[in-house]
């Protein structure tokens, strides 16, 4: 039998089917998160967020340019470069778990029979398409992210390693340990999630090579390998970029040579060492250390990929994160300077308080002829520290979420205890086990379950299930009918627990290898990212963990088919084995998971950002705070060139003078933004923090005074703090802006017949206690732009972003509109947002694209949970204002626009009170039929929801979430008021009866 043509054969089978898969269910354009900058930058070769991806980018513009111009199809093809790469992942999966298992076989003795190939294929395609189905690889296959493409790295680097070890006693086997080398260099251009294989390819070398096998021996190989893992990580990957950068300090600053010219120096040092390694090694006969120089040579040639990222740093792309077009500033970006360090062996418990600061090492900073120190490292001192600190953010809600958690109270005080309390229940036990559940044993929903304590009653939202149990649970309607409700009944995590506790018995060491993969991947990130509370779900960070059990899904087979050869022969035992876990495990997974995944009618994220760029009015400012509000719209500027006029302007990354400095400057259609400061008024260091320091003045202060007061550098206008630094300061709260009604309607901020309705000033309080450059910005902007520029705020913005300008924000659909009228000129309802209905109306109802949300197959949790709510009160605002003002027919169609593009789903109890207003609403403008319509849905919706909690009440009280049910009963309380006013006397009635019911079943609770 020509086993290695079938073996070859049956992995690009398993490529094939994968790739079928994920290109059926792809996403026909960009997806949320960080998709659309991923996008964006490889469309156009730009630099993305820290640390980049350069390589993940040069291989998505190829893609890209399968879309011959049509730059709509663009991002269908970047996705199709993660689908490809994600089938391919499964391929190289195929072939690994065909090698563990022939290994395996030839260990165990006996000839290797056509029964026993069947079986070690058997077991391949089995933990292969197992793993290709698995929620969350087959989340990241189709979209552009880039995990798809680092599981492939780790997948071949993984597959290389076996292919070593099977031919390691040939001449030029280590061939295999330097195209490694190769791959691990160059998947640090995709993401660094590879270099955690380091561990497991050590130690296959170690049981290869070394005859003395024992628990000593092993130890030391698996410390030998973590250096190697840290070398990799902070020796090449960091320090050699930071040595780079000193040498060009001393050149530059010493030398007085040009920028990059120590850089260079120090480059042609490092290759003149690398190459009288490898001469010296070969003239000394010495072969490890000749493997050793030429693993270092390919990791620095794959690690080349990055001198994409300062190079189109240097050609100024309009997506340049961070400006590392230097030695300095290209290290701080490749260690994340922007995001916050946590700490991993020693810091703070959340409590603690700060009791001394003292300065570590300098920043250094580009400047016009020499680096130039622009602050230096702050190292606090703390009251309360601990080993190994879990609980250690103090950074918004996290302290109020960590006593949640462990249920302390307002004045306990965290202990070590707490602290491994929350390690093996939050950091372990929730976030990563429950996602390897989710994988395995199956999945209620796609709800944020972060701060959701499961339990063995009841479920809860983004837990894990087997479903095995769930019937006798009385679960609601909408979990059993969601399209994200996957169980799995476990039967894939059985058949991989088989595989592991088979492969221990009979291939130990290679059993070893595995759990060491497994871990490296898993808990071990886990630990090393001390991770608090998240915005989102982070599953997707452990993936290649999931890969690792997969290889034991497969092995299972074996194992199931050994037993079976007890009772029947050989031939039986093969193929009944393999028939049986294709359906527990491949076949179930694809039933089960495939409607959860299905993408390909789903355009919410491209419809959500053409809307907010929509909304804007013409060379518009608009500031944007989060990753959703930005990312895609970053996409369709840069890549479909949808309203390049506007100036998208996010508040989080406003505070580095790198980005001001990109404002001052022209993109794409829109012209610089109208900011005065020089670049040494912002730079870093100068300015970072202005504190409020209340100087009792009288009244509001012109805007212009206060900013030309806080960007002065007369010492007057400053105050030294605590530790003697002389800093400027903010002196009142209060602020004013004289208006020119006539330059505003010049302008076109507003209609002439608007006029009457503007102020002479507008008046605002600041709501922090200190300026940070983003504020100082934006104060700029509005000082000079007069009006010149609409400015406009994402809708999606928290309140703390918008600076105090609330009374002066007017809704024109998914922006507010700065517009100074008259403050008190709206309805004194304040439940009523203030809403520009006119142009309101128009965006809304005639420019909105809903991304196929109504008749979508799929809806992402971003789509359900974020933009479903934010969609339904645009709509209930615009309408609710609409017929304040009398435009009832307007209403009434923008009404029959709601019902026509969006769908009739709770993704949450919240949003019942929404689908009462919409209630309200029809029946005020007697659409008595659209009214019934909701009314049934939320009916049926409530009573669903209020018989589950009754049911668990019965079985364990202690977990009805007494809150939920009496918002619930009061919305059904509501809705048969309203049944009652505009008189239905068979429905109201329906509802009394239902209402006087649950009132009684849950009278204990709703007394509370």
């Amino acid at each position: 039998m020509q086993y290695n043509r079938i073996n070859n054969l049956l992995g690009w089978l398993c490529f094939l089917v994968a790739a079928c898969t994920y290109i059926l269910t792809l996403e026909p354009s960009v997806s949320f998160w960080d998709c659309g900058e991923f996008i964006a930058c490889a469309y156009r070769l730009q630099v993305s967020h820290q640390p980049g991806y350069p390589l993940f980018a040069m291989i998505c513009k190829v893609f890209s340019l399968a879309s011959l111009g049509d730059n709509t199809k663009v991002a269908y093809f970047t996705n199709m470069a993660c689908a490809l790469a994600s089938a391919a992942t499964i391929m190289f999966l195929f072939w690994t778990i065909t090698l563990i298992a022939k290994k395996m076989m030839i260990s165990r003795g006996g000839e290797l029979t056509t029964q026993k190939y069947i079986l070690i294929w058997g077991a391949g395609l089995v933990g292969a398409l197992a793993f290709a189905f698995s929620d969350t690889f087959w989340f990241s296959a189709v979209e552009t992210i880039v995990f798809a493409m680092s599981a492939l790295c780790t997948a071949i680097v993984f597959w290389a390693i076996l292919k070593w070890d099977a031919h390691a006693d040939e001449p030029g086997a280590d061939k295999w340990i330097v195209f490694i080398a190769y791959m691990i260099g160059l998947s640090i251009g995709i993401h660094l999630l590879n270099l955690l294989t380091i561990p497991a390819v050590a130690l296959v070398y170690y049981f290869r090579r070394y005859k003395n096998i024992n628990f000593k021996s092993g130890l030391i190989a698996l410390l030998i390998s973590i250096f190697i893992l840290a070398f990799v990580q902070f020796g090449v990957r960091g320090y050699t970029v930071m040595l780079a950068a000193y040498s060009d300090l001393f050149f530059v600053n010493k030398l007085g040579m040009g920028f990059g010219s120590g850089a260079l120096v120090f480059f042609l040092l490092l290759a003149g060492l690398l190459v009288w390694g490898i001469r010296y090694s070969i003239t000394k006969r010495k072969p490890m250390l000749n493997l050793a120089f030429l693993c270092v040579v390919f990791i620095y040639f794959g690690y080349g990929s990055f001198m994409y990222i300062p190079i189109r740093a240097t050609a100024n792309t309009d997506l340049n994160n961070s400006h590392p077009d230097n030695a300095f500033t290209l290290y701080g970006y490749l260690n994340r300077i922007q995001y916050p360090q946590m700490p991993l062996l020693s810091g703070p418990y959340f409590d603690a308080k700060v009791t001394d600061q003292t300065f570590g090492g300098p920043f250094y900073q580009k400047g016009k002829d020499k680096y130039v120190v622009a602050g230096h490292a702050l190292e606090n001192t703390y009251d309360h520290t601990t080993i190994l600190p879990r609980i250690h953010s103090s950074d918004s809600t996290d302290p109020q979420f960590y006593r949640q958690w462990l249920r302390l109270g307002d004045t306990d005080v965290p202990t070590f205890s707490d602290n491994l309390k929350f390690l093996f229940s939050w950091q372990i036990g929730q976030m990563y086990f429950r996602y390897f559940l989710w994988n395995f044993a199956g999945r209620y929903n796609q709800q944020d379950g972060q701060q959701q304590m499961g339990g063995f009653h009841g479920y809860t939202d983004g837990d894990w299930t087997t479903g095995i149990f769930d019937h006798s649970k009385h679960l609601p309607k909408s979990v059993l009918n969601d399209r994200t409700y996957t169980p799995l009944y476990a039967l894939p995590l059985v058949l991989g627990l088989i595989g592991l506790f088979y492969h221990y018995k009979y291939g130990k060491r290679d059993a070893i290898v595995i759990s060491m993969l497994w871990l490296f991947t898993g808990l071990a990130i886990v630990f090393y990212v001390n991770q608090p509370l998240q915005p989102r779900e982070r599953d997707y960070s452990y993936v290649c963990s999931f890969y690792a059990f997969a290889i034991w899904i497969g092995m299972g087979v074996i194992g199931i088919a050994e037993f079976m050869r007890r009772k029947v022969n050989a031939r039986v035992a093969s193929f009944a084995t393999i028939g049986l876990c294709m359906l527990v495990a491949p076949i179930l997974m694809a039933k089960k998971e495939w409607k959860a995944h299905d993408r390909s009618t789903k355009r919410v994220a491209h419809d959500m950002a053409y809307n907010y760029l929509m909304s804007c009015p013409k060379n518009a400012i608009l500031f944007t705070g989060a990753d959703n509000d930005t990312y895609s719209l970053w996409y369709a500027q840069e890549v479909e060139g949808i309203r390049p006029d506007v100036r998208i302007c996010i508040t989080t990354l406003f505070g580095g003078d790198w980005y001001i400095h990109q404002m001052q400057r022209k993109m794409n259609e829109s012209e610089p933004l109208p900011i005065s400061m020089r670049y040494d008024q912002y730079r870093s260091g100068t300015r970072d923090f202005v504190p409020y320091s209340d100087a009792k003045l009288p009244d509001s202060i012109e805007l212009k005074e206060v900013f030309d007061f806080i960007t002065s550098d007369n010492p007057q206008a400053k105050v030294e703090m605590q530790d003697g630094e002389v800093v400027n300061y903010l002196p009142t709260k209060n602020f004013k802006l004289t208006i020119n009604p006539d330059e505003v309607v010049k302008n076109g901020v507003v209609t002439p017949d608007q006029k009457a309705r503007l102020a002479d000033k507008m008046e605002w309080k600041f709501t922090g206690n200190y300026l940070t450059k983003d504020n100082i910005a934006m104060m700029d902007i509005l000082v000079h732009n007069n009006w010149k520029r609409p400015i406009c705020f994402a809708a999606t913005m928290s309140n703390k972003d918008l600076n105090g300008l609330q009374s002066y924000l007017y809704k024109e659909g998914f922006v507010y509109h700065l517009i100074p009228f008259k403050p008190n000129d709206q309805s004194q309802n304040q439940r009523q947002a203030k809403v520009n209905t006119k142009v309101m109306y128009d965006n809304v109802v005639n420019k909105f694209k809903y991304g196929n949300f109504k008749h979508a197959k799929y809806l992402d949790e971003q789509s359900s949970n974020l933009f479903y709510p934010f969609i339904t009160s645009t709509y209930l605002e615009l309408t609710q204002n609409l017929v304040q003002e009398g435009r009832s027919d307007l209403a009434l169609n923008a009404l029959h626009k709601y019902d026509k593009e969006m769908p009739d789903i709770y993704p949450y109890a919240g949003i019942a009170q929404s689908k009462y207003f919409i209630i309200d609403t029809a029946y005020k403008l007697h659409d008595k039929s659209t009214a019934n319509k909701y009314m049934a849905s939320l009916d049926s919706y409530l009573t669903d929801q209020l018989d589950y909690h009754y049911n668990l009440m019965q079985d364990s009280p202690a977990d009805v979430d007494g809150q939920t049910v009496q918002f619930e009963v009061s919305v059904l309380n509501g809705i048969t008021d309203l049944a009652k006013e505009y008189d239905d006397p068979k429905l109201s009635g329906k509802l009394q009866g239902q209402l006087d019911d649950y009132t009684k079943k849950f009278s204990g609770i709703m007394q509370r």
